[in-house]
């Protein structure tokens, strides 16, 4: 069980704390940009989200937060309609976005002293300062932040009430590769502590780092979810090299030439799904001809091969041959003071 410091029922371990059924949003001119999607998460889980651009991510995630109301099926969190009985909720989430919008010339600690007062149950000011590892700067104004400062101080604001739910929207945008790590950390020792977390992310090593389980949205609709293993399970396994100059893709063994022969760049990729048995014929027809493979790099079906196959064709279904193509996260820019 997880004490409830804002007066709720305390919520027993394993129990879905967000709930969506058959959620539908519209937009003005009909476009519908969350199709009848359904999904829970319990107690003491970290669930992200992912997705293309215009995939519905953000209108999803704003809906879980109250912001706005479906057109069509429920929401619950922590058992409450958030948008309906907001204020049975909004004292027990905490929410990131994706930038603070306060005030450049409060100090960190005004700032924090400023939404601690605005919340029950606040930490001290302190206290959120070294959670964050922002003690040291405690007297500088927040123009005077660095981008990676100020999303610390983002994450600090949404931990002020020691929330039972906690929305992460591209926590670690602007950090370096330590202040990541740092976060990634934090945000585990949460989870650990029964803080149920729902992370959008376009890091797709991050949600492979912190996710339980993960769902991909596309237009819309979620098509995967699971746990990264289930969602990668579908995917062909990727054997990437250079050929030497003169040494055309044909001249590789019949079951082991890419359908779109030689890569950008002069890379060539094989997809496989027997990765061991694929390497070793490589390897061996390589040791025959007299082959080196400049940059030899096998790998199994990873999330961002999921990913990307989804972008591509708009299916969990995952079918064998090239991937090719790139991917982005983008969308409207929400601010801290939007969900206050």
């Amino acid at each position: 069980m997880t004490s409830d410091a804002h007066g709720g029922e305390p919520t027993p371990a394993g129990t879905a704390v967000i709930e969506a059924h058959a959620v539908r949003r519209r937009y003005a001119g009909g476009f519908e940009a969350v199709s009848g999607i359904s999904f829970s998460v319990p107690r003491g889980e970290l669930f992200a989200l992912l997705g293309t651009n215009g995939a519905g991510k953000t209108s999803t995630v704003e809906l879980l937060e109250g912001l706005a109301v479906p057109d069509a099926g429920t929401v619950r969190v922590l058992g409450h309609d958030p948008y309906r009985e907001r204020g049975a909720v909004r004292a027990r989430t905490g929410v990131m976005l994706q930038e603070g919008g306060f005030p450049s010339d409060l100090t960190v600690t005004e700032t924090v002293r400023m939404w601690a007062a605005c919340t029950s149950g606040a930490r001290p000011v302190g206290e959120v300062l070294e959670v964050v590892g922002l003690t040291g700067r405690a007297r500088v104004r927040v123009k005077q932040l660095s981008g990676g400062e100020r999303r610390r101080l983002d994450l600090g604001l949404a931990l002020v009430a020691r929330p039972e739910v906690l929305f992460l929207d591209e926590p670690t945008t602007g950090l370096d590769a330590e202040g990541r790590r740092d976060t990634w950390e934090l945000v585990r020792s949460l989870r650990d502590g029964g803080t149920t977390v729902v992370l959008t992310t376009h890091h797709l090593e991050e949600a492979e780092a912190l996710a339980d389980r993960l769902a991909i949205m596309h237009g819309g609709r979620i098509v995967a979810s699971g746990t990264t293993a289930e969602v990668t399970a579908g995917q062909p396994a990727r054997i990437r090299f250079r050929l030497p100059e003169g040494v055309p893709a044909d001249r590789l063994p019949t079951g082991l030439r890419s359908p779109d022969g030689a890569a950008a760049g002069g890379w060539t990729e094989i997809r496989t799904r027997a990765l061991q048995e694929s390497l070793h014929t490589l390897l061996g027809w390589a040791a025959r001809e007299g082959v080196v493979l400049d940059g030899l790099d096998a790998r199994s079906g990873s999330l961002e091969e999921a990913f990307l196959e989804i972008a591509r064709t708009g299916s969990g279904d995952v079918p064998g041959g090239a991937i090719t193509g790139g991917w982005e996260r983008s969308g409207a820019r929400r601010t801290q003071g939007a969900a206050a």
